[in-house]
């Protein structure tokens, strides 16, 4: 088992569902939620709750700081056919990612003695895999 430092993490984002990904600079975090839905079905006699598994429900987030030679997110969440998304934990293991179609929302945020920072959210927009 190899365990990885963060700091080599990557984000690969195309601008439009069928454009091809780039690497979008200057980000210094992102995160991958693949929860599943549960529905309950307990019944009597059980001796404790009972659950059945539906779908996951893919979603995340990504942020740094803005960047003004690159409007990849900015186009991306205008995409009206959304955005084909690469989440590599670490450049070390390139062979190792998440991905899959999604939908973006962006923002921005600036404020005196601070960078200007840069945050999208994202979610599912079809089938995501892990390689």
């Amino acid at each position: 088992m190899a365990l990885y430092h963060g700091r080599h993490g990557l984000v690969y984002m195309s601008t439009t569902g069928t454009g091809n990904a780039t690497s979008i600079t200057s980000l210094t975090t992102w995160s991958l939620d693949m929860s599943r839905d549960t529905v309950e079905v307990t019944a009597f006699g059980d001796t404790n709750k009972v659950y059945v598994a539906g779908l996951k429900d893919i979603k995340g987030s990504f942020e740094g700081f803005w960047d003004d030679t690159n409007d990849n997110i900015y186009d991306g969440s205008d995409s009206a056919d959304g955005v084909k998304l690469y989440l590599y934990p670490s450049s070390d293991a390139i062979t190792k990612y998440w991905y899959g179609p999604a939908w973006l929302d962006m923002s921005v945020e600036t404020g005196v003695g601070d960078a200007v920072k840069i945050s999208a959210n994202f979610s599912a927009n079809g089938a995501w895999g892990q390689k």
